[in-house]
């Protein structure tokens, strides 16, 4: 889906409910962003609101839900109305394009988005004139297209990244903090998958195995490896004050 159109389509993924109890993994890759996440946070693509839960923990300004798909944007409404979101959290049914003019962001992200949208460099230039001065974007992707599959294209991939096709798409004037592959381990084990098992779709099973064993093991040895390969790839880039 192209998240620069007005379109609120129906998102075609199911990985959201695949992994919204992937509770080792976004907590590891929150606590690379939780430094960050201060102030006004926007958070594109909000989902059914998995990260949002994971990330804002209520000392923010504000934090505003981007979600262009009224269904999974219904979810995200009824966390806020149920107060299982803090009171910072609001929502804008919708894209990044057609969101009112208003303050600057000191933080935006889009955690596992931009691989969804067809022109990312187009939209990534956008988020940044959201951005306040010293703000950051910060971005997180699923890595390699040699790792891509079926399952991938179902979802509505359009790519997977290395880390410097993800660079070359962040706007050029900025300045990048952070660069890093995340979950060595993880993706040793996609790399078998594929051409072992070569199964397309990861089951239930699958995924609390790979939260729960392969994660705990990828904290340490993303470390040993200095972030030099991974299953995803997250870039945090500064706008110059």
């Amino acid at each position: 889906m192209d998240s620069l159109s007005l379109s609120t389509e129906h998102y075609i993924g199911n990985e959201l409910s695949l992994f919204e109890k992937a509770v080792n993994w976004k907590a590891y890759y929150g606590s690379k962003l939780k430094p960050y996440l201060k102030n006004r946070v926007l958070e594109v693509g909000a989902g059914i609101g998995g990260t949002t839960l994971s990330l804002c923990d209520g000392s923010q300004k504000e934090w505003l839900c981007v979600e262009p798909d009224a269904a999974l944007a219904s979810d995200v409404s009824r966390l806020i109305e149920t107060k299982k979101l803090p009171s910072c959290c609001h929502l804008h049914v919708g894209t990044l394009s057609d969101l009112p003019k208003q303050a600057p962001f000191d933080a935006i992200m889009y955690i596992d988005v931009v691989e969804h949208i067809e022109d990312d460099r187009s939209e990534l230039a956008l988020a940044y004139e959201h951005l306040a001065p010293n703000g950051v974007l910060i971005v997180l992707v699923p890595a390699y297209q040699w790792l891509y599959s079926p399952f991938d294209k179902a979802i509505g991939h359009y790519r997977r990244y290395t880390r410097s096709m993800l660079l070359k798409a962040m706007p050029p004037q900025s300045k990048i903090l952070h660069a890093w592959y995340l979950d060595s381990v993880g993706l040793l084990a996609s790399g078998a998958n594929k051409m072992l098992l070569k199964q397309s779709d990861p089951t239930p099973k699958q995924i609390k195995f790979w939260d729960s064993l392969l994660v705990p093991v990828s904290k340490v040895t993303d470390k040993i490896f200095q972030h030099r390969f991974g299953k995803s790839v997250l870039v945090i880039a500064q706008k110059p004050g």
